[in-house]
């Protein structure tokens, strides 16, 4: 019967055999809200960048509690990320600047539907570019792209069969435009999968579902004893990412989201509401790849927005909707411990309408890497249509 009702996805999945080792893990974060790029890096060493902020701006690496830490000559790093310095000391941590929508979009609601179609300035677009990722090439695992937020994003819709789920004991099925949302009975009978669920497919997983429970949850393999996860729901979302990734799945691509950043009033420099948003995400990355252990060689992590905020500070102390904005890429293949991309003075000649942060880098570039990084051999032409990409950023080591 779940089979019948089942998304076609899952009853193909009958056929693949238990434990089948995923290729490498592509997981994105997107930041909702519209990040401000300049203070997540901050171009400290750029006079024009504290004559725009006279109380955003953050104090130079050195400079005293509170200042920035140092990447390079140009940027420091939000002080709040200090979780990520060992990553990006290590290489495994890079930071891509400058980076967006070719086209300035200030609606939150177009610009993440243009992010994530990957078709910028066509609304008509039915699917998400991960999900043409996905759909150019069918397998068997029954948990290849999996969504842990509470519905689908936009990025994942399309033919290719992903699974939403807020939490992992809680989880429902979606077969993208052929499938419908499970029932809530069809969903009630499998909440509480995990650990069987996760080694299984078809058949097995369905009655395996109907089987487990929260205390063999807190048996699945984990790569770090002890690992403490921040309690917020980033660091919840990212641990059954990493739960999934250990379990293996056969998990190609896993989705999440973080709110928060829409930052108009009292934004904050070292301390405040941006600082803290920038602590959980720096816990909840610094305490996944932790928790991956050397699995993290296997798994790619794009942290992104849908676009940056204004360069100069308004009068009620925070930052209005911009253009570029900055990108955090880690984990396997990565070149860090380097902050790439174009970036100019932020003096207003340098600027877009003379205000905000350009758009150097267009948003597919960097995610089209993140591809060829995670499934050589992808079509790019089909994932972003009409999009010629450039010459490589160098993101990933090659």
């Amino acid at each position: 019967m779940g089979l019948l009702l089942a998304p076609g996805f899952l009853g193909r999945a009958q056929a693949a055999s238990p434990g089948t080792p995923a290729r490498r893990t592509l997981v994105t974060v997107f930041l909702r809200g519209g990040v401000d790029g300049l203070s997540l890096v901050p171009p400290v060493a750029d006079p024009a960048y504290h004559r725009a902020r006279p109380t955003l701006a953050l104090k130079a690496p050195g400079s005293g509690p509170g200042s920035a830490l140092r990447l390079d000559d140009r940027f420091g790093l939000h002080p709040s990320l200090e979780p990520l310095l060992p990553l990006w000391r290590e290489g495994r941590l890079a930071v891509l600047h400058g980076v967006g929508l070719p086209t300035p979009v200030r609606s939150h609601f177009d610009a993440q539907d243009f992010v994530e179609s990957g078709t910028p300035g066509r609304k008509a677009t039915p699917d998400g570019w991960l999900n043409r990722a996905l759909e150019a090439e069918e397998t068997a695992a029954a948990l290849r792209a999996v969504a842990l937020q509470p519905t689908l994003p936009r990025a994942l819709f399309g033919d290719a069969g992903a699974v939403a789920m807020g939490r992992l004991e809680e989880f429902r099925l979606r077969g993208g435009r052929r499938g419908e949302e499970a029932t809530s009975g069809f969903s009630a009978l499998y909440a509480g999968a995990v650990d069987e669920a996760l080694r299984t497919t078809g058949q097995g997983a369905f009655e395996a579902l109907s089987r487990l429970d929260e205390e063999r949850l807190s048996r699945l393999p984990s790569g770090g004893a002890g690992v403490e996860y921040p309690k917020g729901p980033l660091g919840q979302r990212l641990r059954d990412i990493a739960r999934l990734i250990q379990g293996d799945v056969g998990l190609e691509v896993a989705a999440t989201e973080m709110g928060g950043w829409d930052t108009h009033a009292a934004q904050g420099a070292e301390t405040g509401v941006f600082a803290n948003r920038c602590r959980e995400l720096a816990g909840a990355l610094s305490a996944f790849a932790t928790d991956l252990g050397p699995r993290l060689e296997h798994v790619t992590v794009v942290v992104l927005t849908e676009f940056g905020r204004t360069v100069r500070e308004n009068g009620s102390r925070g930052t209005d909707h911009g253009v570029g904005s900055a990108m955090l890429v880690l984990g396997g293949g990565v070149g860090g411990g380097k902050v790439y991309g174009r970036f100019e003075s932020l003096t207003p000649e340098h600027l877009q309408d003379g205000r905000d942060v350009p758009s150097w880098t267009d948003v597919r570039a960097p995610l089209a890497e993140a591809l060829r990084a995670c499934r050589p051999g992808v079509n790019l032409s089909e994932v972003f249509p009409g999009f010629t990409p450039p010459a490589p950023l160098g993101l990933f080591e090659t």
